[in-house]
């Protein structure tokens, strides 16, 4: 009876994760998934201590390092500076939309895709509406390219950072064999959103992209940029990712004229508590012994190639969403004939899945939200016009990447 109490609440919690809210109630996935915990916690499902022991304390100090040079980063003017030069560039609409592909894929693989759709999509939207040209597709050029460069490093999102951690690939190898499969994911989102906005996209010639105020504080952006530097080199060097992170946000939590509260402040501390939930209610199921029933279920399908695995993961993830995918994924991984492939399998499928529809990621609500609220709603049907192919064509560009390579 208890076993089957504390499975209905981790399905029930999975579920409101996967839909983002309760009806009736003014909650969020974070909420969802601690009150969800709490609840497995009370009905004995699991101790304390069995609790405490399925934290990923490596994960969540990554994220949370991640947070902190990303604050200072946009604090200091960084990711505007970066969108005013790479933008005024662009002298035809093509070449617009692939400086806001290319900036956006790369920033994402480097800070985290939700902070560059964040940042980058008001600054989209006032430049493209300055040259009177539709919005809809570089919003949706700006956000599929963030997911898609975001696949192609551990700190480019949070269910890569679960992968990088857990399976203990190192910096530089993640990104050797999911690097390439990011750059030419842009190229594909590039020419399918070219091609499916045809109208939008006939020779033109702009007189010059407008010119955008960014005030910047100089002094924080020399320190962030050194930071990040640093940073980057201790990652090549092979210094434990989580360690290189929090040593660089510690760095810049060091200073003599700037409160560190104001940067807590800025930090998103509910992804902290829903990543910190997600991993007590996914282990609940090792503990209750569903996870050796779904693995001599479930495993010998997944079992027979990236390809299963591929689409069991992009499944999963518009399911119940890519980090409790990642999760539900993870005791199974170890035990592929080659475990590597396996984790790097489950980190480009679960990425790219976040374009398949509008609810596929959060940085895809994110840009939808800001969008609205300046009056330019992004529908279900204008997003899966150009998000379905590119996921698709992403998705076997990276089986086949995946498969040469291994």
């Amino acid at each position: 009876m208890l076993t089957s109490l504390s499975l209905l609440v981790v399905i029930a919690t999975l579920i409101g994760v996967a839909v983002g809210r309760v009806p009736y109630f003014r909650t969020n996935r974070a909420t969802i998934a601690l009150v969800g915990a709490t609840v497995l916690l009370l009905l004995g499902a699991l101790s304390l201590e069995e609790a405490y022991a399925a934290l990923d304390m490596n994960t969540l100090v990554l994220l949370f390092s991640m947070m902190i040079l990303n604050v200072n980063l946009r604090r200091a003017g960084f990711f505007n500076l970066v969108g005013k030069y790479v933008l005024r560039w662009a002298h035809t609409p093509r070449q617009l939309l692939g400086l806001i592909i290319f900036a956006s894929g790369l920033l994402s693989a480097m800070f985290l895709n939700d902070t560059i759709v964040l940042v980058f999509t008001p600054l989209v939207l006032e430049i493209v509406l300055s040259l009177k040209i539709k919005p809809i597709p570089y919003l949706i050029g700006l956000v599929t390219a963030a997911n898609i460069g975001s696949a192609g490093t551990i700190t480019g999102n949070p269910q890569n950072m679960i992968v990088g951690i857990a399976s203990g690939l190192p910096f530089v190898r993640f990104t050797s064999f999911l690097g390439p499969v990011a750059l030419v994911g842009l190229a594909i989102a590039w020419l399918v959103i070219v091609l499916t906005y045809r109208e939008d996209f006939r020779n033109r010639h702009f007189e010059r992209v407008p010119e955008t105020s960014i005030r910047t504080d100089r002094s924080l952006l020399r320190k962030s940029m050194l930071a990040t530097g640093a940073m980057l080199v201790a990652f090549v060097v092979g210094v434990p990712v989580p360690l290189a992170a929090l040593s660089a946000a510690a760095a810049l939590l060091i200073s003599r004229r700037r409160d560190p509260e104001i940067v807590f402040q800025e930090l998103d501390w509910s992804l902290l508590v829903f990543f910190a939930s997600l991993f007590i209610v996914t282990h609940s199921l090792e503990v209750l012994g569903v996870s050796a029933y779904l693995a001599s279920e479930v495993q010998p399908l997944l079992m027979r190639g990236i390809l299963r695995l591929t689409v069991g993961s992009v499944v999963l993830s518009n399911l119940v969403s890519n980090v409790p995918a990642v999760l539900l994924l993870r005791p199974f991984l170890s035990q592929w004939p080659n475990p590597e492939q396996a984790w790097l399998t489950v980190a480009m499928a679960t990425t790219l899945a976040g374009n398949l529809t509008l609810l596929g990621s959060v940085a895809n609500l994110i840009v939808a939200e800001l969008a609205r609220r300046r009056g330019h709603e992004i529908s279900f049907g204008d997003y899966m016009r150009a998000g379905t192919p590119i996921t698709l064509l992403t998705l076997t560009w990276g089986v086949l990447w995946l498969w040469l390579v291994f």
